[in-house]
């Protein structure tokens, strides 16, 4: 018997699945208030390893500062969170 048909088959990998790095919300308060929080600051932060398919804001903890955040998708915890402390959230096309 071929060594192929021996070997166990295991999971199915997606090939269209998107690549998409987390962030929460309550990573962010290392950043100044009024900052204009992006893609590259989130890597300079090292909040963000790999962008992939874009950057998703997740409303896991709490913000006490006004922020300008610019990521490509964001959850409806996390933008009622962000316009709660005064801040917005910009989208950016994936």
């Amino acid at each position: 018997m071929p060594l192929q048909r021996r070997l166990p088959k295991r999971g199915f990998h997606n090939p269209f699945s998107k690549q998409i790095a987390e962030v929460n919300v309550g990573s962010l308060s290392i950043f100044e208030a009024g900052t204009v929080v992006d893609v590259a600051s989130l890597q300079m932060a090292g909040l963000v390893s790999k962008v992939g398919d874009g950057v998703k804001l997740l409303g896991n903890g709490e913000l006490d500062r006004a922020l300008t955040i610019q990521v490509h998708r964001v959850s409806a915890g996390a933008r009622a969170k962000v316009e709660a402390a005064g801040g917005s959230i910009e989208l950016l096309d994936a």
